[in-house]
């Protein structure tokens, strides 16, 4: 065999022990008389040692030959090392290897395998392959497997089932854009890449399959960022015979797991909040809820002076940044700098030092008097020594903003601290919202979610005051999971569809199969989905998922290692009945 130990496993009880050992080599020490190796595998790194009074000279000439990333396999005998090494677990001993094999050579790498590379982050992908030997990569995937793990035994022990669901499916116009796939043998015909198994777990609880899970792949063409990827993976889960508490209950015990499991935390009960309420509280439906800062609404203390910029706003908004008085002319400039970015819209901003003294100075003295800052205090909960922020304008526009600095200087100030975790459940989201675009509503998160028991109704006459029975699970201001209670009777899924401006004819074309499953007894379902890879990142400590996955697609999209996607050739497109038409 090619080893009888990993490279992280020898210890000094194993002294005298004759061993087989396979890998990398990491790096070589010449020393003229001596020569160490370090030799690597997924396990840790063991010290080889090679010398001239007991190293034969054909081992010696073979060990000169070796270069950084050989693939060789040792025999030897473990012996005390005389110089130990504390910073690793096989510190205590080395090999004096009495045979060696190149199993296989290896070229330069275009990086260093360490901890801390040489590498930039567009060459590391390239060459993935090779970046998932260092350390840090190795361990978070490692962390990845343990998290899936843990999840897999939390849902079966609760009686779910992993149930697989299709990869090649329909395309649906609701949400994102689809991959699709053309067919070869029904020509001019496509399949589509799921975004979800959404309906295919709906239709498991049609056929009984009461506690559903899958860890799937799904799949959307949309823009992407640093915590979004085309192809993603869920821990997709579906119930039936339960209410909204029941979802709740289940999911959040799975959570507490988690944290429990993988990092030693124990966490009480999970707080709720509206979708309201957290969108006027922190200006965004998943806040962060480990530090403060929340937003106060200044408009009945702020427009009574001649100060039009705040008269004329639909909402005045506030923050009060502990410290924050501290800050220079300079670093306050560049905060208004920051607001004013395309990327967060603001105008410009306000600001109001609070004195140790208890005055106050602020960039709008001349509109305002002392009694006014107190008062601006007193609703930002600001207190001596802190700092107020101040945006202006449409309400759906300055909370979001304000909310974009906030968490900024969260981060600025080390108050997002990834060891400490703080989940919540935002609950009572709107069920539809409007699309100045297409001037008609959209469901916000499918068209699949029953409106709140008893407000089906008002689908009539205040669409856009219905709230949808979902919840979604938000940890340390990241959304990791989210799910609804289902529309389980043919005759209200056809109603939600007439009001999202489908033609029956459309609702029956796109989803006629799972309003016909309703009519063969569908019971009352509804489920969840986490994001697998930014639930592993946020318990990992980090918010980047690529960081988490083994091969990552680059910010456009791009598999730099393989090159793809990529032109397919002319006899393809002849067999899939294409024409390639390239706008300009």
């Amino acid at each position: 065999m090619y080893r009888t130990h990993t490279n992280g496993e020898l210890r000094i009880e194993d002294k005298n022990k004759t061993v087989t050992l396979a890998g990398w080599v990491q790096k070589t020490r010449n020393k003229g008389f001596m020569v160490w190796v370090d030799l690597r595998d997924r396990y840790g790194i063991t010290q080889l040692i090679f010398d001239e009074e007991r190293t034969s000279e054909e081992i010696l000439e073979t060990v000169s030959k070796l270069g950084r990333e050989f693939v060789i396999q040792v025999t030897g005998t473990v012996i005390k090392r005389e110089s130990k090494n504390p910073d690793i677990p096989t510190g205590d001993i080395e090999i004096l290897v009495s045979e060696i094999t190149i199993l296989n050579e290896s070229l330069t790498p275009p990086f260093t395998i360490e901890d801390n590379t040489d590498g930039g982050e567009e060459l590391r992908m390239k060459y993935r392959y090779l970046d998932i030997r260092r350390n840090p990569v190795r361990e978070n995937l490692v962390f990845r497997h343990k998290v899936t793990m843990a999840v897999r035994s939390y849902l079966s022990n609760e009686g779910f089932i992993e149930i697989e669901t299709p990869y090649l499916i329909k395309s649906t116009p609701e949400g994102a854009r689809d991959f699709v796939v053309p067919s070869r043998v029904n020509k001019g015909q496509f399949y589509a890449l799921p975004q979800s198994p959404q309906t295919f777990k709906q239709l498991l609880m049609v056929g009984g399959m009461d506690k559903y899970f899958q860890i799937v792949k799904c799949f959307r063409d949309e823009d992407l960022r640093a915590d979004r990827q085309p192809e993603f993976t869920q821990i997709d889960c579906e119930m039936a015979f339960v209410e909204q508490d029941d979802i709740l209950n289940t999911f959040e015990g799975l959570i507490r797991h988690l944290l429990k499991e993988i990092k030693g935390v124990e966490i009480g009960e999970f707080p709720k909040m509206t979708y309201d309420e957290a969108m006027q509280r922190y200006g965004t439906d998943k806040p962060d809820i480990r530090f403060g800062m929340e937003l106060g609404e200044l408009n009945a203390v702020i427009q009574h002076k001649d100060f039009n910029v705040f008269n004329q706003a639909e909402l005045v908004v506030g923050i009060a940044i502990p410290g924050g008085n501290s800050f220079s002319r300079k670093e306050i400039d560049k905060l208004i700098d920051w607001v004013k970015r395309p990327q967060v819209g603001a105008l410009g901003m306000v600001y109001c030092r609070c004195n140790m003294d208890g005055s106050y100075k602020s960039s709008v003295d001349k509109f305002y008097d002392q009694k006014d800052f107190a008062q601006w205090a007193q609703v930002t909960g600001a207190q001596k020594g802190d700092l107020i922020c101040i945006l202006s304008g449409e309400t759906s526009k300055v909370r979001t903003q304000l909310s974009a600095l906030r968490m900024e200087l969260a981060e600025t100030l080390g108050l997002r601290n990834p060891d400490e975790f703080a989940p919540l459940w935002v609950i009572d989201f709107p069920l539809l919202e409007w699309d100045e675009e297409t001037k008609r509503y959209h469901a916000m998160h499918h068209p699949f979610t029953s409106p709140r028991p008893g407000q089906m109704e008002l689908l009539k006459t205040n669409p856009g005051d219905v709230k949808a029975n979902a919840y979604d699970l938000v940890l340390n201001g990241n959304e990791i999971g989210g799910g609804s209670i289902r529309i389980h009777k043919k005759e209200t899924q056809a109603k939600m569809f007439d009001y999202l401006g489908f033609t029956p004819e459309e609702a029956k074309a796109q989803f006629g199969f799972l309003m016909d499953a309703f009519q063969y007894g569908a019971p009352p379902h509804g489920g969840i989905a986490f994001g697998l890879d930014r639930l592993v990142a946020i318990l990992g400590g980090q918010e980047t998922i690529r960081d988490f996955i083994a091969f990552p697609k680059n910010n456009s999209g791009r598999d730099v290692m393989i090159d793809a996607p990529a032109a397919i050739d002319q006899t393809q497109l002849d067999e899939l009945n294409l024409q390639l038409r390239i706008k300009p």
